[in-house]
């Protein structure tokens, strides 16, 4: 496992090992289609109640999108950078692009999708809950059930943004980060009470309503946070036109 290595020395040593800088595509992991308990019975109470869900195999990127791989995007496109392109908080090339829209996440998986030929997109929130458990069933977090405290330099990470991704270990399917760094945009609109009639094969969350207050769904935690780290089934929202600093997102790929 990595040691705690600040973001300059880093460059060094980049994400690179998991996807060549020059590439388009991510690192993309396998996570193998299956049956799992979504949900949690201890958690909040939009993660009620607990049910079976099939999800089938999909392709996932092994870490969030990195700013060297939203640039390509940016200058490709002649779009507008996000917020924090120029904090140095926030752009070292190999941290989680943060600051994108739901819109703007959803543009650079179009983007890339236009580039490469493959189905890139968003995840949903079932395939997101699903990759983060790995094949620990009913977990709390990626790992098991020990707190986030005991992770290798809890108390020194995170200190004024986001690190620069794939420093530690990844979970048990070869993510990292699953569950910490930036909240992570999925595809879904968001419903509080949506597992009351979640369907069992493949949720794709519900439909979107007419009005205001409309969210998308999000998961995993946040460099901002208290606590760090989240636990895999907990669920997040915000409106799809939002740009906050400790949300970002990693790509989907249909097999």
């Amino acid at each position: 496992m990595p040691g705690n290595t600040s973001p300059k020395a880093m460059a060094a040593h980049p994400y690179s090992q998991l996807s060549p800088s020059t590439a388009i595509e991510p690192t993309l992991v396998s996570i193998p289609q299956g049956c799992f308990l979504m949900g949690s019975a201890s958690g909040q109470d939009c993660e009620r109640p607990i049910h079976r869900v099939w999800i089938d195999a999909l392709l996932l990127a092994a870490a969030q999108v990195t700013n060297a791989e939203y640039e390509r995007f940016v200058s490709s496109t002649a779009s507008d950078p996000p917020p924090f392109w120029r904090d140095q908080n926030f752009n070292h090339p190999q941290q989680p692009v943060t600051g994108v829209s739901w819109f703007d996440a959803q543009r650079y998986c179009q983007w890339l999708a236009s580039q490469t030929g493959r189905a890139y997109r968003l995840p949903t929130e079932a395939e997101w809950e699903r990759a983060a458990r790995g094949d620990l069933e009913q977990s709390i977090f990626p790992w098991g059930d020990e707190l986030p405290q005991s992770l290798p330099d809890y108390a020194t990470r995170w200190q004024t943004g986001p690190e620069p991704v794939a420093r530690y270990a990844p979970n048990s399917f070869g993510l990292h980060n699953i569950c910490d760094n930036v909240h992570e945009w999925c595809s879904d609109w968001y419903d509080p009470n949506y597992y009351a009639t979640s369907p069992e094969r493949n949720p794709q969350g519900p439909e979107p309503r007419s009005g205001i207050g409309q969210r998308k769904a999000s998961r995993g935690g946040s460099w901002r946070h208290h606590v760090k780290v989240s636990r895999c089934s907990a669920r997040s929202s915000i409106p799809p036109d939002f740009h906050y600093a400790d949300y970002g997102f990693r790509v989907a790929c249909d097999v």
